[in-house]
Order: C-alpha cells, then sequence, then structure tokens
C-alpha cells in the first residue's frame, strides 16, 4: 500500500506531501490544477518515462519520494536484486533539468527498467488509455487468460508448441531447392578438402612462431650457450672444476672440524647441479641444427595458416571446430531426405501433443469465458446498465495449422448496452460513459485475481454523470474494500464516496503559479463536492447538498455494501 508521496519541484508543484491512507482515496480539483501532476509523478516512481520538462522552472532538479507498506512480491523482488528488505518500502527518483535520472530503492541505486519490474508488484494504474486497449481485440485474450487463471494450461501448451515450433525449423532448414543443396554441398566439399589437406593442429602455430623466432636469433642463442657451456665446464677454472677443487679441500678440513660436513655436503651438491646444467646446455647447443631450407619451411607454413585464418575469419582452434562442423553439416546434406522424413514423423507426433494441449486450454478458456461474462453482466447491472449484454466470442484461429503460438483461439469480447440492441464489438458499440463502465467492471472482477496491493484510476468518470455516476461510486467504495484506490474525479458522486479526500489548488503566489495538495476535513470536503456540484455558484443549498450526498456515502459504506 502507499502511504506517502512526497513531490519537490515538479511541474507547477513546489513541494507537497501526500499521505494516503486505506480503502479509496479521491483527488479532486479544478480543470488545469495539476491532478495529472501526481498522476505523472507516481508514474515516475512506478519506472515511467520522464523528460526535463518536468522539472520546475529555475530549479536544478525535481525529486518524487514514495513510501509502500512492503509485501511479500516486493520483499521477494529486492532478494532478487541484492537489496535488504525493510520495514518501509521507500522509492525515490530525481530527474535534473538536463533529462538525466536516478533512481533508489532503500537507498540503492536501481536503473529504471529494474524499477517498472518493481512498480508492477506494487501499483495497478488505469488511465483513459485503458478504454482504448479495452476496445483493442488483440488485448482480450489476455484479459480472459489472466481472469480464468490459465497459467498452467498455457505453459503446458507453451512447451508443447515450442517443441513442434524447433522442429519445424530444422526441417526449414534441411529443405532447399536442388541448385541451393547442390551449391552448398560443392563449397563445404571444398572447404573441407582445403581444411583436411592442411593438416590442422590446434597449437601448431605458436609452436612455428617459437622456432622461427629462435632461428632468427640462431647467432647470439648459439653465441651465449657456448658461452655458457665454457664458463661451467670448459676447462681447469671452470666453475665445475673449481667447485669440486672446493668439495676436496673442504672434506679435508672436516675431519679437523667436523662442522663443516654441511658445507661439504652443499659444494658437492651445487657440483652435481652445475654438472646437470652443462649436460643440458651441451644438449641444446647440440640440437641446434639450423639451416636456411628449414627456416623457408617454417615461413611458408607459417604463411599458408595465416592465409586460412584469414579467409575463414577463424583462429587455429575455431578452424579445427569448423572443419568438425562442415563435416557434419555436409553429412545432414548428403542424407537430408532421410533425416527429414524422421523430422517430418516427429513433427506429426508433436503437432498431436500441440493440438492435444490447444484443446485443454480451449476448453479452460471456454470455462472461463462462461464465468466472466455473467460477472461482467452482474457488475454492468450495478453501474446502471441493466440489459448490458456481454460476451466473450471464441472462435477457431485462422492458421493452417488450427494453432498459433498463443493456442487455437481468437479471443473477442462482445457486448451489447441496450434492450433490443445485437452483439456487436465494443469498439463500435459502446459509447464514452458505457466504455468507461464496462472498463471499471472488467477491473472489479479481474481485481480478484491481482495481487497488487494499489489501484489507481486517472478520470474514470469519462461521459458518466447522474445515477450511473453513483453506481461508479458505489463500485469503487467496494473495489476499496480489499484494496487501496487512488481516483482522479470530477464527480460529487464519487467524491462522496471517498475515505480520503484531497483537493488540488493552483495558486498565483506573486512570484510564480503553485499547486498544492491539500487533505480535507468533512467542512472542506462539503464545500468541494458543493463545488464540484454547482461551480463557480456555491449556495447554501449546494452545500446543503453536498452535505447530505456525504451522509448518504457513509450510510451506504455503513450498510456493508
Amino acid at each position: 500500500m502507499l502511504t506517502e508521496l512526497h513531490i519537490e519541484n515538479v511541474a507547477v508543484i513546489r513541494r507537497s506531501d501526500i499521505a494516503f491512507g486505506p480503502g479509496l482515496n479521491v483527488l479532486t480539483g479544478e480543470t488545469g490544477a495539476g491532478k495529472s501532476i501526481v498522476i505523472d509523478s507516481l508514474g515516475a516512481i512506478l519506472g515511467g518515462r520522464v523528460s526535463r520538462e518536468i522539472v520546475r522552472t529555475g530549479s536544478a532538479q525535481a525529486s518524487v519520494t514514495a513510501v509502500f507498506t512492503p509485501s511479500e512480491q516486493s520483499d521477494a523482488w529486492l532478494a532478487d536484486n541484492g537489496i535488504e528488505p525493510e520495514d518501509e518500502l521507500i522509492i525515490r527518483r530525481r530527474i535534473s533539468a538536463d533529462g538525466r535520472s536516478a533512481c533508489r530503492v532503500n537507498g540503492e541505486p536501481v536503473s529504471a527498467a529494474q524499477l517498472r519490474a518493481l512498480g508492477a508488484l506494487l501499483v495497478d494504474v488505469h488511465g483513459q488509455n485503458d478504454g482504448r486497449r479495452l476496445m483493442d481485440e488483440a488485448n482480450h485474450r489476455r484479459f480472459l487468460d489472466g481472469f480464468g487463471r490459465c497459467g498452467g494450461e498455457l505453459s503446458a501448451f507453451a512447451a508443447a508448441y515450442g517443441k513442434w515450433k524447433a522442429t519445424a525449423a530444422e526441417i526449414s532448414s534441411l529443405e532447399m531447392d536442388a541448385a541451393e543443396k547442390e551449391r552448398l554441398t560443392e563449397r563445404l566439399r571444398a572447404e573441407i578438402d582445403e581444411l583436411e589437406r592442411a593438416g590442422l593442429r590446434d597449437g601448431e602455430y605458436d609452436e612455428l612462431e617459437a622456432r622461427r623466432g629462435l632461428m632468427r636469433n640462431s647467432e647470439k642463442l648459439t653465441e651465449y650457450l657456448d658461452g655458457a657451456y665454457e664458463a661451467l665446464y670448459g676447462g681447469d677454472d671452470s666453475a665445475v672444476s673449481l667447485c669440486g677443487s672446493g668439495e676436496a679441500l673442504a672434506a679435508r678440513a672436516a675431519e679437523m672440524m667436523p662442522e663443516l660436513s654441511g658445507a661439504v655436503e652443499n659444494l658437492r651438491s651445487a657440483a652435481a647441479l652445475m654438472d646437470d646444467a652443462a649436460e643440458t646446455i651441451r644438449d641444446l647447443r647440440d640440437g641446434l641444427d639450423f639451416s636456411p631450407e628449414e627456416y623457408d619451411r617454417l615461413e611458408e607454413r607459417a604463411s599458408q595458416l595465416r592465409r586460412l585464418f584469414k579467409k575463414y575469419s577463424r583462429g587455429e582452434p575455431e578452424l579445427v571446430t569448423y572443419l568438425d562442423e562442415c563435416r557434419s553439416r555436409l553429412d545432414s546434406l548428403e542424407y537430408s531426405d532421410d533425416t527429414v522424413a524422421k523430422l517430418r514423423r516427429r513433427l506429426a507426433s508433436e503437432e498431436t501433443e500441440v493440438k492435444k494441449a490447444g484443446a485443454a486450454l480451449t476448453e479452460a478458456r471456454r470455462k472461463a469465458a462462461r464465468e466472466l461474462e455473467e460477472r461482467i453482466e452482474a457488475e454492468l447491472r450495478d453501474l446502471s446498465m441493466p440489459s448490458a449484454r456481454f460476451k466473450v466470442d471464441i472462435t477457431p484461429v485462422s492458421a493452417e495449422t488450427g494453432f498459433n503460438s498463443t493456442g487455437c483461439d481468437e479471443v473477442r469480447f462482445l457486448m451489447s448496452a441496450n434492450s433490443g440492441m445485437e452483439l456487436g464489438r465494443i469498439s463500435r458499440i459502446a459509447s464514452g460513459g458505457e466504455l468507461s463502465r464496462i472498463m471499471l467492471a472488467m477491473k472489479s472482477v479481474l481485481a480478484e485475481s491481482d495481487s497488487v496491493d494499489t489501484m489507481v484510476f486517472d478520470e474514470i468518470d469519462t461521459g458518466v454523470s447522474g445515477i450511473a455516476a453513483q453506481r461508479v461510486g458505489e463500485k469503487l467504495a467496494k473495489l476499496a474494500l480489499g484494496r487501496q484506490v487512488l481516483c482522479v474525479t470530477h464527480l460529487p458522486q464519487i467524491a462522496a464516496m471517498a475515505d480520503e479526500h484531497f483537493r488540488i489548488v493552483k495558486s498565483d503566489t506573486g512570484s510564480g503559479t503553485e499547486t498544492a495538495v491539500e487533505p480535507l476535513d468533512r467542512g472542506g470536503r462539503v464545500a468541494e463536492i458543493a463545488r464540484l456540484t454547482g461551480g463557480d455558484v456555491v449556495t447554501e443549498t449546494t452545500r446543503k447538498s453536498a452535505a447530505e450526498l456525504l451522509d448518504a456515502a457513509a450510510d451506504f459504506k455503513k450498510g456493508g455494501f
């Protein structure tokens, strides 16, 4: 639940702190007073797009901070994103005058995409665009599946469809016209022949480069090895000889001084090590058999490998792998007819499974459709549309296979708003006021399976008046029994149902225009509802009528609906 919203330097709001409560929270005000700014500010907290135009003129940045009561869903999101859950969930977003945005959740920086994911778990915003989404038949299947909780059937269908789709794609990749198949076969054979003749071996190029490096420095290398061997073993004054003499003399001294025995052993070990080193150097020197012919062979081989690397845009290990891939692809082409036949048998079996899963999904949808029709019609009767009929039209998809990625069904909502009228598409049948009530009816029904704690309705009253407005207010009050509802409205009937009422007021301070959000007590609510009823002309009669409207709303809510 949203408990606090702090807005600072957003458009004409310099600073405002709004403490929302449970139940129905209503925001009213003159047209242009800034009600939409509050909704836009909440949208920013939920990860919506923001621009520098939102920053109040003359300010370096705007900021919005929201405090929510944590839920199991939000705590799980925090854990998944490495953020420590706390007693409150605090979301802050800053927008600088140059358009940059910074988001934090419980003090930790997050991206706007992360914020959108979290926001979807916290608040469900319904604005005038929802009416357009309701008219868009592409959304109807999703609405029905959500209401019917068809997740299990959808998952089973998606799994079967995924297997079928993968097999179909594999068949498609193997099927080609004869000329294309011949061209590809010839190319693969030529590449395999070239790479096999090259005798590729992983690590060979590095070995070639190392050998070529030795040969380029052969003179100096020989000089160094000869010098090292001479120093170690080349004569009477060599290191090995001198060390041996030292050992012999030390051994005689040790006969008189036993404590020298350790030094004697060290000299003996040193002599042995130097002797081994000398032999190693001698063997390496003897193995230096460089010739111009060998260098030419190395250079030619390295050049051949570099040409292959460039031609195939691959290094040595990748070329070895590529050769195996070419062999495998050629085998697939040469035996593609047999492979395709096997795949087609598998595809037929998988198609049977898809249709079986699709039939189960269709049955779940038809069951959900019957219940949704009854529930929506009941809700519409409560909203002063007693003759309205609502139908979920489920027809087979037009695809040749009888299914697509969403199942075997096309889904669209049909309705008749008045008695005697034929059922028709919502986009052609419903007026603005009727569309608002249909949307509210659907949200009221669908909200039962929705785990989001806060719902926002931005001017749900479009095209509604009179008794219909009263019914919309009552419906919102009922909806707010199980969750928090925020509603922007121009209708006194809806405002009277509020558990918390806020007035949006715009004024000229002399230094500029500012908008404030004021919580209203009983007297303030009477005055505001009187204004909503009578406009500029607020009389004692309109005040009395406003008070009666508040009392009637209180009696309605006390009656337990």
